[in-house]
């Protein structure tokens, strides 16, 4: 997403300072997400290297429902893009709307997988940012510097434009802009074009996010299209995220279209796409590798699946494509579902993990101060996280079953 809209493409905002006061709340998700990252790469959750140099190590903890959702996260992200690389053999553009901390160019770098030319799009003041830290980190400015064959970068306080790597400041409602200051960056519409949008349109009114994917589906010859944000928003879960994202000036203007997964094809199928899949993110989490779910789920204690399944039930991945059969990638191909030696539900609720279970609760749960205190921190996490409460603290020793706020 970008930054204020022109008046004349203003259908949401009733003034230019409400018009700003909802991308305020739009912006600050940018260092939540980048955070969260942050703290699980820190743990051993993925290996990136450049992450660290655009957001600090919070002293805050993040709980582990949060670090396996961002893992299934990047992980189907990444997956989609390398498949988008395969088929195209790299020789392709990848446009990343929404970017903000992103680090996938240099990751996509170190694996000699990079696209003839990477963009970024993102609100100017972020951009701003984020080339202030391109600018003064060196393991962040040498990898576009080895790829640029001129002797000075194109560089001012909201664009970088290099031979492999473009970052831009520009609105996405705004698409005569967006379009204007991609082709000054050298986009080439005659090359397969991957689009990626992750928690991006949700932010956007149906008919800003429509007017978006019909541009996307009409500009380039053979285009994918990857979507990351929330899905099932109809039940009492949905409805307190929202809530809870209102309490911090984050209105979810584009929520009526992520009813469900097909409402999420039938939005792509609608403006111009020709395939179109999608996957829940507990769906997807069940067919990652059973090593990789191995590893990580040994790098922290989850002592709560179901909180786990309601959040990646309401987050989905999909996927569209157009001018192209080659391009179109079917859930099954992608995440193979897991072997069905021994479900992932029974790993995680053995008779072992029940007993650590009973204790962190015995000594949680010994005194109303404590009880308090696991209260107000789950409360936190909730607000923080977009995830609803739906029980309340029982006597000590209870648990944290059946909890209502």
């Amino acid at each position: 997403m970008a930054t204020r809209q022109r008046e004349s493409s203003i259908t949401s905002c009733s003034s230019a300072s409400s018009c700003d006061a909802d991308d305020e709340g739009v912006r600050g998700t940018c260092e939540d997400a980048s955070l969260c990252k942050r703290f699980a790469v820190s743990i051993g959750y993925w290996h990136d290297p450049y992450i660290q140099h655009f957001v600090r190590l919070s002293k805050e903890r993040k709980a582990p429902e949060i670090n396996r959702g961002y893992f299934a996260r990047v992980h189907g992200v990444s997956q989609l893009i390398k498949a988008f690389l395969r088929k195209t053999e790299c020789h392709c553009q990848i446009i990343n709307l929404g970017a903000g901390m992103d680090t996938t160019f240099w990751r996509l770098k170190d694996e000699d997988l990079l696209p003839s030319k990477y963009f970024e799009v993102d609100f100017p003041m972020i951009v701003t940012r984020k080339l202030h830290s391109i600018k003064c980190k060196p393991p962040l400015s040498s990898p576009i510097l080895e790829l640029h064959s001129e002797d000075t970068l194109q560089m001012d306080g909201h664009i970088l434009d290099s031979k492999r790597y473009a970052v831009i400041g520009a609105d996405l409602r705004d698409l005569s802009e967006l379009e204007e200051k991609l082709k000054k960056c050298n986009m080439n519409t005659q090359l397969p074009t991957l689009l990626i949008a992750e928690c991006v349109l949700v932010y956007m009114t149906p008919e800003q996010s429509a007017n978006l994917l019909k541009w996307a589906a009409s500009s380039f010859e053979a285009a994918m299209f990857i979507n990351y944000e929330q899905v099932n928003m109809g039940d009492r879960f949905g409805q307190i995220m929202i809530e809870n994202l209102r309490r911090r000036q984050c209105d979810l203007a584009g929520v009526e279209t992520c009813k469900s997964l097909e409402s999420q094809k039938e939005r792509l199928l609608s403006n111009g796409w020709e395939t179109a899949s999608a996957v829940d993110m507990m769906e997807l989490y069940n067919r990652l590798p059973r090593a990789e779910v191995s590893r990580i789920e040994s790098l922290e204690f989850l002592d709560e699946m179901e909180l786990l399944e309601q959040l990646m039930r309401h987050y989905c991945l999909c996927w569209a494509t157009k001018g192209g059969n080659e391009l179109a990638q079917k859930p099954g191909e992608l995440f193979k579902p897991r072997s069905p030696k021994q479900p992932l539900r029974d790993v995680l609720w053995s008779s072992r993990s029940w007993k650590v279970h009973w204790m962190l609760n015995a000594q949680i749960l010994t005194s109303p101060s404590r009880t308090q205190a696991a209260s107000g921190w789950i409360f936190s996490l909730l607000v923080k996280v977009h995830i609803p409460v739906c029980g309340r603290v029982g006597p000590r020793g209870a648990g944290l079953k059946e909890i209502t706020y």
